[in-house]
């Protein structure tokens, strides 16, 4: 486990090392443009990321059966978070979107408590009934009322992107767990009319898929950020054109160095680049699954799969983005978008694999 441990901590520093330079590289312009400093957001970057190494130290301290038993007060804060932020005033509206609490310069995303609140809560209730797993009402029910909750307040927000992203990696975990699938696939199946309801609430997403269907019919609306993506990756050959030199982030492509730096990536580093990129993250999730088959307990078997599951969905998510290969959704490059709290908590549920694969290695030194 030692290795494992090393092998994935190496791995995350790398792809948080390429997050500083992506992130200073893509947004120099438009913070310059906008802000009158080159490095505006590599500072705000560097200030989550001081914090997101200051949490994962202290996550990693102690055993993760200790955070365990804080885990339904944290669930309660985090069902708090996610109503305050709804209340005007209160929450920072963007675009339409009520998802931040914002403190002098910096900027904190609740959902991305829930999230991870929210993945602990699934492992500890799913490991503690057991017992009760296959019940209705005493071993699906209680997850999926949490589930319900949680994902309904981020979709009041709105934030489809990470309501979706919850309520997959929830699934999962439920389907590891050994919930009979009578249960489950009820739910699965009326989830799409209704995810169907929802994009069709909102024209800006049908207009997203349509884009998705055929950027060329809208080029210079819908169709233009995804048409530049294409620009971006396309210009960047085998090679690329070279670190800082892209020309898509001269105020061509929105949103170069939050959802659509991976198209960055490509353009400055090429085929290559992007691929080592991918490579990486392939690498992230097999030591992570690996920690998960080792854990010590159930407990730590589950959160292990749903923290490498959040990470690799949302790293999938971003690329198939970038790539045309999803309709448009506004979630970050795990460890290398700049993303402020999505950082932070991408940081602390490294720190919590790395936790689970410690204390699972001293248990079995013990035996």
């Amino acid at each position: 486990m030692r290795q494992i441990r090393i092998r994935l901590f190496m791995i995350t520093v790398i792809l948080l090392a390429v997050g500083v330079v992506m992130v200073y590289s893509a947004s120099a312009i438009n913070a310059y443009e906008t802000m009158k400093d080159s490095s505006y957001y590599l500072k705000r970057h560097l200030i989550y990321l001081l914090l997101g190494v200051i949490a994962s130290l202290w996550i990693m301290s102690i055993d993760y059966e200790v955070i365990r038993r804080y885990i339904k007060p944290a669930l309660i804060i985090s069902f708090l978070l996610l109503v305050l932020v709804l209340i005007p005033g209160i929450g920072r509206e963007v675009a339409g979107a009520s998802r931040w609490f914002r403190f002098s310069v910096l900027s904190f995303q609740p959902s991305q408590v829930a999230k991870l609140v929210l993945i602990l809560y699934f492992a500890d209730v799913l490991s503690r009934k057991q017992s009760e797993i296959k019940s209705f009402a005493h071993g699906f029910m209680p997850p999926m009322i949490m589930l319900g909750l949680s994902v309904g307040l981020i979709l009041l927000e709105p934030d489809l992107g990470t309501a979706v992203a919850i309520s997959v990696v929830s699934f999962i975990m439920l389907f590891v767990a050994g919930i009979r699938l009578f249960h489950l696939l009820p739910v699965l199946v009326s989830s799409l009319p209704a995810l169907a309801v929802i994009i069709l609430a909102k024209p800006y997403r049908m207009k997203r898929i349509l884009a998705f269907l055929d950027p060329w019919q809208d080029p210079q609306g819908i169709g233009f950020q995804i048409i530049q993506s294409y620009i971006a990756l396309g210009s960047g050959g085998l090679l690329g054109v070279g670190l800082g030199q892209s020309r898509q982030k001269l105020l061509y492509l929105p949103g170069c160095h939050t959802d659509f730096i991976f198209s960055i990536i490509g353009e400055e580093l090429g085929l290559l680049g992007a691929v080592s990129i991918i490579i990486l993250f392939m690498l992230f999730v097999w030591l992570g699954i690996r920690i998960a088959v080792r854990s010590r307990d159930l407990f730590g078997h589950l959160a292990a799969l749903g923290i490498v599951s959040m990470i690799a969905l949302e790293a999938v998510i971003n690329i198939g983005v970038a790539t045309g290969s999803i309709p448009t959704k506004g979630l970050s490059l795990p460890f290398i978008s700049y993303g402020g709290s999505s950082l932070v908590f991408d940081m602390i549920g490294v720190a919590l694999l790395l936790n689970i694969a410690k204390y699972s290695e001293k248990s079995y030194e013990k035996t």
